[in-house]
């Protein structure tokens, strides 16, 4: 996106995401009904819940007013998703967020009450492979490791509203209810977070290397089958508000 949106002057931080993969696998909705809030409803398509895992590198981190700071401008991320809503909005719940800055993680625990966790990460491209690898290091959660390579392909026409493609990517919400997902989970607090960006460039993508521990280190079963892939063209996204509900 070349330039900012109207609203500019008005959110709370700039970041652009790039080297990015949704993977995702069916699952029970009864499988993941503890993992939320009593407050929001878990969000299905055709009756099926979805949980995903998505590698990426976030960068040109910028809060509003502010100048990016070398160093802190940029980290890795690896997160553990699902889909929920409230009062019919759609957004997306996580189960977990891994990074690599410990700034960012802390900054993102304590005033966006999400549930970052401390990782070493690491995402490298040769030629048109990317490939992704982590260990969490956050003092007293679940180990988790993760090794992934995967090659983007053709692009996808845009996904259309009502689709199943449009309905695991177009998310511009985000809820959460602190940075302890446990706590969470019993508790009364939630946030709604709205985030902007363009819609999607969406690719098809070759996965060549799987071994991850993320979900079962949620006490959750190893996905089955083949993720369903989609790799993401970088883009420019802009972080306008988080409001407690």
């Amino acid at each position: 996106m070349s330039s900012a949106p109207a609203f500019r002057k008005f959110h709370l931080m700039r970041q652009r995401w790039s080297q990015l993969l949704f993977a995702h696998w069916p699952i029970d909705p009864a499988l993941l009904r503890p993992y939320l809030p009593a407050r929001l409803e878990l969000d299905l398509f055709e009756g099926q819940a979805w949980l995903g895992v998505v590698p990426f590198t976030m960068s040109h981190i910028r809060p509003l007013g502010l100048p990016a700071v070398p160093g802190l401008n940029r980290l890795h991320e690896l997160n553990v998703r699902t889909y929920a809503r409230l009062d019919g909005v759609p957004g997306v719940w996580f189960l977990s967020l891994d990074a690599t800055q410990p700034l960012g993680v802390w900054a993102a625990r304590t005033l966006f009450h999400l549930p970052y966790l401390h990782a070493r990460i690491s995402l490298t491209q040769t030629g048109d492979t990317l490939r992704a690898t982590a260990e969490r290091t956050h003092r007293g959660a679940a180990p988790a490791t993760f090794v992934a390579s995967w090659t983007p392909g053709d692009v996808l026409p845009p996904a259309q509203p009502g689709s199943l493609q449009h309905f695991l990517t177009e998310r511009y919400i985000l809820y959460t209810a602190g940075a302890n997902l446990q706590q969470a989970v019993r508790g009364t607090a939630l946030w709604r977070g709205r985030l902007f960006h363009a819609p999607w460039a969406l690719r098809q993508a070759m996965l060549t290397e799987w071994d991850s521990t993320l979900v079962e280190s949620h006490g959750l079963p190893t996905p089955t089958g083949p993720p369903l892939l989609y790799a993401a063209d970088a883009l420019d996204v802009w972080v306008q508000e988080l409001r407690r509900i």
